[in-house]
């Protein structure tokens, strides 16, 4: 793995991974999360791209029938870096007890309330993912999460942690190359479609990288797709890994 993924100031005591200013930068956009114009827009967009993998990852892992609508029913799903619960809602909504957890209170207070508000019983935390005594998880969740962490390798161990025997993870991630810094941080930051602040180039993994870093957790990862965008296509699943990619994972045999 690269010095890259590891350039910004760790802080890896006890446990450790959450950077206090991504945090703050995240808890801010609290109030506007569930605004599909506001401040977090292009999650939105993303949303749908990301929920099209996961249900057929779904599917797949569990060999079920891609016309029940509730696939995840009896299963449990943690959901980490949640935000204001954008992927939660729709994983409930197929069926499955979800906790979500974010380093920010202000977005586990502000999902809490959306989620009260259509009628989902979600459990959500607010803090270190390691101090939080919640057991494993069929399905565990971490959307652009990683790039934000302060230690990527004792991230992938606290979620491999939560993964319950023949379960499934699914992340997604920036892939850190020219095009992700030019189009994502020069054009969609300096055009306001993503919040200024929100990334750092020098903190986004290669699929390479991920690999490594799974692997040393006793994760075995699946093949990546690629979250392309095109003025004609908008965002969508790609073999295209240049912008963002997702990946499936499971305990290595």
């Amino acid at each position: 793995m690269s010095d890259a993924t590891t350039s910004r100031p760790s802080n890896t005591s006890a446990g450790q991974t959450i950077r206090p200013d991504e945090a703050a930068h995240f808890g801010k956009l609290a109030k506007d999360w569930w605004d599909p114009k506001g401040s977090s827009a292009m999650l939105h967009k993303l949303n749908p791209v990301r929920l099209a993998f996961i249900r057929e990852a779904i599917d797949l892992h569990w060999a079920g029938d891609i016309r029940d609508p509730k696939p995840l029913a009896g299963k449990s799903a943690l959901d980490v870096g949640c935000g204001a619960g954008l992927l939660c809602e729709p994983l409930a909504r197929l069926g499955a007890d979800v906790t979500g957890v974010d380093a920010a209170p202000e977005n586990t207070a502000a999902a809490a309330v959306h989620a009260d508000r259509s009628g989902l019983d979600i459990r959500y935390m607010a803090g270190e993912l390691a101090a939080q005594d919640i057991g494993t998880f069929d399905l565990v969740t971490a959307m652009e999460v990683i790039e934000h962490v302060a230690d990527k390798q004792a991230f992938a161990r606290e979620l491999a942690a939560r993964l319950a025997p023949g379960g499934l993870m699914v992340l997604s991630t920036p892939n850190r190359t020219l095009r992700s810094r030019t189009l994502m941080i020069g054009a969609a930051e300096g055009f306001g479609l993503i919040p200024r602040g929100t990334h750092h180039w020098d903190d986004f993994v290669t699929p390479e990288e991920l690999a490594d870093i799974l692997a040393e957790a006793g994760l075995s990862m699946g093949d990546p797709k690629g979250i392309a965008f095109s003025p004609m296509k908008g965002l969508h699943l790609s073999e295209d890994l240049s912008l963002n990619y997702i990946v499936t994972a499971h305990r290595a045999a």
